[in-house]
Parts: C-alpha cells; structure tokens; sequence
C-alpha cells in the first residue's frame, strides 16, 4: 500500500469510526435511492442542525458522501464504492 493510499484510507476510517457518523451512512443507504436530506435525519438522532450537518461535512470530506443542494437543504447520497476501498481492510489480515 502507498503512502498517498494509506492516507486516503486513514481518513475514511476516521470518518466512519464514530457512532454517528456510521448510524448515518446506514440511514441514507436506507432511504429510497439512498438519499437523505438533512432535515429527514435531524430528529431519529435527537441532534441538533447543525451537529447532523457536521457528522456529514465530515463525511463528505473524506468521499463518503455526496452534497447536493436544493434550494435551502443539502441531500446526501453514498459515493458509489467509497466503502469498497475500506472494506477489505476490515475482513482480511494485513500482510
């Protein structure tokens, strides 16, 4: 593994290490057409706006997620094979 490759996959690790964050990744996977505006997910959590909406900055900085935004609400989707590049590092030994 590169080091760029390691960095890359440090910083989705880190994104998806929080119990949030992974509680979220699992809601929007769930919606129809996994995508979920922010609006829908900000009373299942029990959290406030603005603490949902930085749990999804963070996850689409590391390219988990994908912003888009329609008139005053952001909608999120999963990018497509982002947990792919993870996934193996979570199922077999490292070598």
């Amino acid at each position: 593994m590169t080091q760029e490759s390691a960095e890359v996959r440090a910083k989705s690790l880190k994104a998806i290490a929080d119990p949030a964050r992974l509680r979220l990744i699992s809601m929007v996977a769930a919606y129809e057409d996994a995508e979920a505006c922010v609006c829908d997910l900000q009373e299942p959590f029990g959290l406030s706006q603005t603490t949902v909406s930085h749990h999804f900055k963070v996850l689409v900085e590391a390219g988990i997620l994908h912003r888009e935004k329609r008139g005053t609400w952001a909608y999120f989707s999963l990018v497509p094979g982002a947990l792919a590049s993870v996934a193996p590092l979570l199922s077999s030994p490292t070598r």
